[in-house]
């Protein structure tokens, strides 16, 4: 019995500390191992900034080693705080890929044992952790790590974080959404279809309503359609393996996930307007379906080379495919004497003259850029001023009678016509 001055305990609450890490890899590929040798010790070979825990990472490959005094004997790899940071902790790993298919991979981990002073506290940007002597150089070019001149590395990171969880100790895990699946099933039975198409002799049963919710352009067809034409709808200028797989992402909101769609692409230049995911490009702006675009879009980026990159531009461009479009123009202005000298930029003259003048702003862009970050960059303009890299294309640069001053490129073509390039003018 509790005492009158006394008031009843409340309900006792409970939280708890989590200290956990945010995981996240990257696959770093370095090609052309044999060219990046001799390039000094404690000089590297950066990946890409990759994103983990909200701090950005990059790997660094020396090829000649970090450490002078091992006199180029032993190539290093580091993994660096590539952005702004302070004691940042954090678990490593790093893996040398075995490319002779046996999985015996060289790997050095943090995750699978324990610390004795706990996870690698990096103090500040530039920060580095890795290996000086990561692999002896003459034992590497002959091992299954090296393939057709070629490096594969793969790290883990895993950033540390604390944090209090004051939710409850039980909870309900709700599953990933499975309409698609549904949908899919609705279309793989055909029950309760009502229109029949016609698609080179290969008949697809759908459903009006489920095509006129995702596209405009179907719901436009079926409004203005006359009642006799219902039983079957003729379509043309597209492949049933196209339709089909339009059909695919109309019901399941995904891309087909065959082997087709997904190589077609990389197999070689001259037939990438013919790959199902540029095929589906068409198809998707053809009935107005921006998110097949991007998806396709995404597709066609990672094929993105010196030799395809016109032949890409030129479908992004057709098929208004705008992010692809922007990062094949810039692709293209930062590798511009390479792509120059390709037999897919004598396509794009040809097929494509107006985005001459699109990649001319882009190629002037990208300088302003250069100019302003203070030169880290090599500038786009001086990729010319190299004679061995021009195939005797000749660069010079002209001053305008008014003062303003404009850098120009002449490139002189071995049939004896000049092609110019000129940056926007500069007040000075």
């Amino acid at each position: 019995m509790h005492s009158p001055n006394k008031s009843p305990l409340a309900s006792p609450t409970s939280s708890r500390s989590v200290t956990e890490t945010v995981n996240g890899s990257h696959n770093f590929v370095i090609k052309g191992y044999s060219l990046a040798k001799g390039i000094g010790v404690g000089k590297h070979i950066a990946s890409e900034n990759f994103t983990v825990g909200g701090y950005q990472w990059a790997i660094y490959f020396y090829p000649d080693g970090k450490n002078p005094e091992d006199n180029s004997a032993y190539v290093s790899v580091f993994i660096a705080l590539a952005s702004e940071g302070t004691d940042v902790r954090a678990l490593f790993e790093l893996t040398l890929v075995d490319q002779s298919g046996d999985g015996k991979h060289k790997v050095h981990s943090h995750f699978d044992r324990s610390l004795e002073s706990g996870p690698y506290t990096l103090k500040y940007r530039g920060s580095m952790w890795g290996y000086k002597r990561f692999f002896r150089r003459t034992s590497l070019e002959t091992s299954v790590f090296l393939k057709d001149d070629c490096l594969k590395i793969n790290c883990t990171v895993g950033v540390v974080v604390s944090g209090i969880d004051s939710s409850r100790l039980h909870s309900i895990h709700v599953p990933e959404s499975d309409i698609g699946d549904h949908f899919g099933t609705l279309l793989e039975n055909e029950e309760g279809s009502d229109v029949t198409f016609n698609v080179s002799g290969e008949k697809f049963c759908a459903h009006k309503l489920v095509l006129a919710a995702r596209s405009p352009v179907f719901e436009n067809d079926f409004v203005n359609m006359m009642e006799e034409d219902n039983d079957e709808i003729l379509i043309t200028e597209m492949e049933p393996r196209v339709f089909k797989a339009l059909l695919h992402f109309i019901y399941r909101d995904t891309l087909p996930e065959d082997d087709e769609f997904l190589e077609a692409s990389s197999s070689s230049v001259p037939s990438l307007s013919d790959s199902l995911p540029a095929k589906l490009l068409a198809a998707a702006d053809k009935y107005d379906l921006p998110r097949l675009r991007l998806m396709c879009e995404s597709v066609l980026c990672k094929d993105i080379s010196v030799n395809s990159v016109s032949h890409i531009l030129a479908l992004a461009d057709l098929y208004h495919a705008a992010d692809l479009k922007s990062v094949c123009l810039k692709f293209t202005a930062e590798n511009l004497v390479a792509v120059m000298q390709s037999d897919g930029f004598e396509f794009l003259k040809e097929n494509c003259p107006l985005l001459q003048s699109e990649l001319l702003k882009t190629v002037a862009g990208c300088e302003d850029e250069e100019l302003s970050g203070g030169g880290k960059s090599r500038s786009v303009w001086a990729q010319f001023s190299d004679g061995g890299d021009t195939n005797d294309r000749s660069v010079r640069q002209q001053t305008w009678e008014n003062g303003e001053r404009s850098r120009s490129l002449w490139v002189q073509h071995s049939d004896g016509g000049d092609a110019c390039i000129r940056s926007p003018r500069r007040e000075g």
